[in-house]
């Protein structure tokens, strides 16, 4: 997350006064000392700004999933998932219908586990609004809120469990 294309990303997206964060695995991986691989972001700007942002920079913009809020950043051959702070407004099984927030406690809540709901800016600083620092130290993996809702909204989270 200090590369030079995770910099150039992150102050793409910053460019204008916005807010960036890293956020789900790559925060997880980093606080155990781990390997990051994947890097994730989250941002309250909507699609097309973040594309906008990203252009801007002379970074390669890919709307992989615009509509659950998704760009890909590409930097040197290396992706990063940008996506916009979202609310579940409907879920079906793998699928939800989202609508786009700037609350991040609202993006938290929608996450599958607290540990995959640290954020983290580009200075270092966690965020973390549902204890996932605390169960990350203590070797726990739990769902943000009720378990068997989580697990309704999105089966495969059932599998991410075990895998974690």
């Amino acid at each position: 997350m200090t590369t030079s294309e995770s910099r150039a990303v992150i102050a793409a997206l910053m460019a204008r006064g916005s807010i960036a964060r890293f956020v789900g695995g790559c925060v997880r991986e980093a606080l155990s000392g781990r390997a990051v691989k994947d890097i994730d972001i989250a941002t309250p700007d909507p699609p097309a700004q973040v594309m906008d942002l990203l252009r801007a920079a002379s970074i390669k913009a890919i709307p992989t999933g615009v509509d659950h809020g998704t760009v890909t950043a590409v930097v040197n051959g290396t992706p990063f998932e940008v996506t916009t702070l979202r609310r579940d407004v409907e879920t079906m099984g793998r699928h939800a219908r989202v609508a786009f927030t700037d609350d991040w406690a609202e993006d938290a809540a929608r996450r599958d586990f607290t540990l995959n709901a640290i954020y983290c800016d580009s200075a270092g600083t966690l965020y973390d609004p549902t204890g996932g620092i605390a169960d990350l130290a203590a070797g726990k993996v739990r769902f943000v809120g009720n378990a068997g809702q989580r697990i309704e909204e999105d089966y495969l989270r059932i599998l991410r469990f075990f895998r974690i």
